[in-house]
């Protein structure tokens, strides 16, 4: 196995994690986004995006390897119910630097210079089918999901979307709520009464790639849907994931402890929207 197949846990930490300025930075996650999704020109983020993401009050954070960029999150800033939070719209890592802590790392500085510029909520959506992506969001950041979206992006010409519709889990990050503060500074997981779960095999990964098995994963995407849509109807949130020893994952839903929303200017938590 080549160095470039999987990189060593030290060469991780010796990545420079930092905001992007220069348009010839902005470029280089233009041609990381080719890379990684495989996107056709009309469903790239043009570099003109990252110009003005940087320019009013997004972020576009960067990891570099010397001078190479590796990985990068963009966020633009968004409105709801008077209050303003960050949304995430895309983060990616390189193929060779990938499982070894990058994208949290990624989350991470996100989340220190949002809390820095006094907002309270980091949004961004993920495809509840990704079961590594869904764990990290739940287990590792400490997101909750209330919101699914049905095709949000409309078909993509990305080949890691299998030709199935672009249903997105909306996960909301309350940058300083206990769960988030307990998980990430005591490491002390959430304690929740699970009332029902949502499970996701690990094989729908090879289905969605392989198009003589497409119609599995299409199968599990409605069925999942219906479960989503009927669980969020009826007050649910998912606040854990579960991976199994075969790999197969499991949204895990139930009734919050804690009420998450903006705080008012009297400082008491307003509830928030979940359009």
């Amino acid at each position: 196995m080549s160095d470039h197949a999987s990189p060593k846990p030290a060469a991780a930490h010796s990545i420079e994690v930092r905001h992007c300025h220069e348009v010839s930075e902005f470029k280089a996650c233009v041609d990381l986004q080719r890379e990684v999704w495989s996107f056709a020109d009309a469903d790239l983020i043009p570099v003109r995006m990252f110009v003005v993401a940087s320019k009013i009050g997004g972020q576009v954070i960067g990891a570099f390897a010397g001078e190479t960029l590796v990985g990068f999150a963009l966020s633009i800033p968004g409105s709801r119910d008077g209050h303003t939070y960050l949304h995430s719209h895309m983060l990616a890592v390189r193929h060779q630097y990938r499982n070894a802590g990058l994208g949290r790392r990624l989350k991470l500085a996100q989340r220190d210079d949002a809390i820095a510029r006094r907002f309270e909520l980091m949004e961004w959506t993920f495809d509840p089918l990704e079961i590594k992506n869904a764990y990290l969001n739940i287990e590792k950041l400490g997101a909750i999901v209330r919101r699914y979206t049905i095709n949000q992006y409309g078909m993509s010409s990305s080949p890691l979307q299998g030709g199935l519709p672009t249903d997105r889990c909306v996960a909301e990050w309350w940058l300083s709520s206990a769960r988030v503060r307990d998980l990430l500074e005591y490491a002390k997981r959430p304690v929740f009464e699970s009332e029902t779960k949502i499970s996701v095999p690990a094989a729908v990964a090879d289905w969605k790639s392989d198009p003589a098995m497409r119609n599995h994963a299409r199968e599990i995407q409605l069925a999942n849907r219906e479960q989503f849509l009927s669980a969020f109807s009826r007050g649910l949130a998912v606040l854990g994931y579960e991976r199994d020893s075969e790999g197969n994952g499991s949204f895990l839903l139930g009734h919050s402890p804690e009420q998450y929303g903006f705080r008012s200017a009297a400082g008491r938590e307003t509830a928030a929207s979940c359009k």
